[in-house]
């Protein structure tokens, strides 16, 4: 039996691998969490200082910074580039998609640990996440380990019958308090959050009946803290408590007002999971009923999930920012509770609902559909150029980008998925069906990865971020006018400022500089600069006007 699980891990990370390490350069990062977070690691290994996040060379006490420890060894192996400021999130695809085979497994067999595998691995953006270089995967994984060992302590705690936790229960509550520290280290206390509403909600769920033991919650607390205090305690220690404190304030801040084009509608998570999550999203909507249950402990998982599920998109349609990755760790749930109806289904433990199939082949068609407009659009966009009234817009849609209409492929093939995976339902071959819609996903967000989006990628950015790459070793200041990017950081590879005036737009702009200043800003947002006669235009490309000043005659 273990060595037919150690074979079936082995598979899955080639598997995995495969979907998630090839063409993670091919794209240059985006604005702004990607480059940001890049930014950081670049700047940890320049500076040498490993307990300080920093970005434009001055404290970011945004983010904790494990994942930026992760990004700075990725780049410290394979260079200042994008492969190795994505890789972090390749690897944590590979484990994430382990940890689900073996937690599927040990819950019920081998089967669901495939199908809870191939549900979040064949999900829209649970996949796309693993090819980026945001912080979430790897607090989503951390978060969902802790609350998985509290819950087999609960069940070691109070007898489930369950094979396989022989363990104590001090075993599982010091795991989950290592991974939970971890999480904190990732992102943040929001983690811990998370895991105490959950665990208050299962409290009142079973009528206010305490299922664990205090002397284990005072451990898992201690362990937590104590792998937190390797940045907490030492940071504090090495520099006082200023920088904690402003980033404590900052977690505050997040949850009590929302950035600039942060906010969204009431129900924005809600819409988001279930497009972003697809086909997951739909096939989870059945297991949020009631259902047989084969065992005590059957039952019980099932309810974490729909509890860390409610929680998570409850809270953080709360919170007043609304961005897509904040939900993101409902994708756990969403995806156990999609291989739990193929599983349940194919044990005839639970009642197919036509109504599954008829709402995938609906949202799934329309997906295929937008994806062969992508291709349709672009071989026909310069034409559709006076129809857009935006002159910014007008002038990305100008890109010379060379398309040969083959791109549609990867909508057909998503078309082909659709209808496929439909036939397979109508026969009942469930595992047939979950193969087929969550393998054919993946292949479409593999083949998307490497042609379409490259493409689109020059329209928006390329043009920026190229103009900054040519920066590179040259000694000059080099930022934006009129809007706001890290790309400038990143990718002119900029030194730590010896002139703090640098840092003053006015300066750069009208002061005495010391060395030539280059400006990026848009097409429609140039004219406010005109009147400034020692700017000289270099050209305009995609949008963007390139500007420089030269240093004043002596």
């Amino acid at each position: 039996m273990r060595a037919n699980k150690l074979s079936g891990v082995l598979l899955l990370s080639v598997i995995a691998a495969l979907f998630f390490i090839p063409f993670l350069g091919r794209v240059h990062l985006f604005d702004w969490d990607e480059i940001n977070f890049a930014e950081c690691s670049r700047e940890m290994l320049k500076l040498g200082d490993y307990t300080r996040v920093y970005v434009n060379f001055k404290p970011f006490w945004e983010k904790p910074p494990m994942f930026f420890w992760m990004q700075s060894l990725s780049m410290k192996i394979f260079g200042i580039n994008e492969f190795a400021a994505r890789f972090p999130n390749a690897v944590c695809g590979i484990a994430t998609l382990i940890v689900l085979f073996l937690c599927g497994t040990r819950l019920y067999d081998k089967k669901f640990g495939i199908l809870w595998a191939l549900a979040f691995g064949g999900s829209l953006f649970p996949n796309m996440y693993f090819k980026s270089g945001i912080i979430d995967p790897w607090f989503n994984l951390f978060t969902f380990l802790s609350l998985y060992y509290f819950i087999l302590y609960n069940w070691k705690k109070n007898g489930f019958d369950k094979d396989g936790i022989n363990k104590k229960p001090v075993y599982y509550a010091v795991w989950a308090g290592i991974f939970m520290g971890l999480a904190i280290l990732t992102k943040g206390q929001v983690a811990l959050m998370v895991f105490l509403m959950v665990l208050g909600v299962y409290f009142i769920y079973n009528r206010f009946k305490f299922f664990f033991n205090w002397w284990h919650a005072l451990l898992f607390l201690i362990v937590a803290s104590l792998v937190t205090l390797t940045w907490y305690g030492y940071e504090t220690a090495k520099n006082g408590p200023w920088f904690i404190t402003e980033f404590l304030k900052y977690q505050y801040r997040l949850f009590t007002t929302h950035d600039a084009g942060q906010a969204g509608f009431f129900g924005y998570h809600y819409v988001v999971l279930l497009v972003g999550c697809f086909p997951a999203s739909l096939f989870a909507i059945p297991s949020f009923f009631k259902a047989r249950y084969s065992s005590r402990y059957d039952k019980d998982f099932k309810i974490w999930m729909l509890l860390l599920f409610w929680v998570v998109t409850l809270l953080f349609t709360i919170v007043q920012s609304r961005i897509i990755h904040y939900s993101s760790l409902a994708w756990f749930p969403i995806s156990f509770l999609a291989a739990y109806s193929f599983y349940k289904w194919d044990r005839k433990e639970m009642d197919y609902k036509k109504y599954v199939g008829v709402l995938t082949a609906i949202l799934g068609t329309i997906i295929a559909l937008v994806l062969l407009a992508v291709a349709l659009i672009a071989l026909n966009i310069k034409q559709l150029i006076p129809y857009v009234h935006d002159t910014f817009a007008q002038a990305n849609m100008a890109a010379e980008v060379k398309w040969n209409g083959w791109e549609g492929i990867v909508g057909l093939l998503m078309l082909a998925t659709i209808i496929v995976g439909l036939r397979q339902l109508k026969k009942r071959k469930f595992m047939n069906a979950a193969t087929t819609y969550f393998v054919g996903t993946g292949l479409v967000i593999f083949l998307a990865a490497a042609i379409i989006v490259p493409k689109v990628e020059k329209y928006s950015q390329a043009a920026a971020i190229e103009f900054f790459e040519q920066r590179q070793g040259e000694d000059c200041y080099v930022t934006t006018l009129g809007y706001w990017s890290y790309a400038p950081f990143f990718y002119t590879h900029k030194e730590k400022p010896v002139n703090e005036n640098s840092y003053d737009e006015t300066w750069l702009l009208t002061g005495p500089i010391d060395k030539p200043a280059y400006f990026v800003t848009k097409i429609d947002r140039v004219d406010q600069y005109k009147q400034n006669t020692s700017l000289k235009e270099l050209y305009r490309k995609n949008g963007f006007v390139f500007l420089k000043r030269e240093v004043a005659a002596k």
